[in-house]
């Protein structure tokens, strides 16, 4: 197996915050690179060595760095996608720049070849009842899509393929929650696929939120392909948490509140979402890791919903409440 080397730049202090966010994106494993961890060792850990190899010098002056391994297929894109996303707000949530420039650079290979070669092993498929994933490359017969409720997507490179266990477990839940005339807002939304399956679900309209200002861009395209008219839909860039302006522009009663984001900023976000949600109304949300579950269930709970549904997937859980 090949594995591209994901390099993310950052500071000390910015290293706890970063890594526990890799955590929970579904990452096992993290390497670091810290000039002031070097420095400590250098003053305080070398008294009985002779020397120090060169070829170590530039950590006195390094970057501090955390380096995490992606497979050089469509799940490592699929990650790589996702860590943009949770990076983002991390740097959106950093207004003293206390964590750095929280840059993203893959070594060893061309970012724009990787982006095309995995389309390689990003095929149609299958999902729920009645849902046909595609990518909007790929051509279907008749008989494939029959019926179906077909979803084209490019999702450039935002998260959102439809292939990760958090993103299937959104959409297996929208089929069953979304109703026909039913507004939708999607929180997170990444490439917009799960507001845009909404509309095809049938949806009368939906609203897209995203700390990522490509968002709107790669949402609108996906729309189209889709044939939605974009009257239906609109994208909104911001952070709900701490954007007062945002959320007034956003409003409430929606029929449906969807997140597919990381458990901090679902369990920051959770009364937000119940003030959004109308009576009667779902709050469907993953990209939870197990053993997060029930820290982000009391979250949702405390904020006033009622647990309606949980289901898990390879160690990935959605939950799906309701604000009686």
């Amino acid at each position: 197996m090949q594995w591209i080397e994901t390099n993310i730049y950052t500071t000390t202090e910015g290293i706890e915050p970063l890594c526990g966010r890799l955590y929970a994106v579904g990452l096992n494993g993290v390497q670091i690179k810290d000039a002031s961890d070097f420095n400590d060792f250098i003053e305080n850990e070398t008294q009985y060595w002779d020397y120090i190899d060169e070829s170590l010098e530039p950590l006195k002056t390094c970057e501090t760095c955390v380096t995490v391994y992606l497979t050089d297929d469509a799940d490592g894109r699929e990650l790589l996608s996702h860590i943009r996303g949770t990076v983002a707000e991390l740097k959106a949530l950093d207004a003293e720049g206390r964590f750095g420039r929280l840059a993203i650079e893959l070594n060893g290979i061309n970012e724009e070849d990787w982006a095309n070669n995995w389309k390689k092993y990003y095929k149609p498929f299958n999902l729920g009842e009645k849902l046909l994933i595609k990518p909007e490359w790929e051509h279907l017969n008749d008989s494939d899509a029959q019926d179906k409720v077909v979803l084209s997507m490019n999702p450039g490179h935002l998260f959102g393929t439809g292939t990760h266990h958090s993103t299937q477990l959104c959409m297996i839940e929208l089929e069953k929650y979304v109703r026909s005339g039913d507004r939708v807002l999607d929180l997170g939304c990444g490439s917009g696929i799960l507001s845009i399956l909404s509309l095809l679900l049938g949806a009368e309209s939906a609203v897209a939120v995203d700390i990522d200002p490509a968002a709107p861009a790669t949402a609108m395209e996906n729309l189209s392909m889709n044939g939605i008219s974009p009257d239906r839909y609109s994208v909104l860039v911001g952070n709900v948490i701490d954007d007062e302006a945002l959320r007034e522009k956003i409003g409430g009663d929606y029929d449906v509140v969807v997140a597919n984001i990381v458990a901090d900023v679902i369990i920051a976000m959770s009364r937000t979402a119940y003030s959004q949600t109308r009576k009667g109304g779902v709050f469907i949300t993953s990209g939870i890791i197990g053993p997060r579950s029930d820290e982000v269930r009391n979250a949702i709970i405390e904020a006033g919903f009622e647990i309606a549904d949980l289901h898990e997937q390879s160690d990935w859980v959605c939950i799906t409440a309701k604000k009686n």
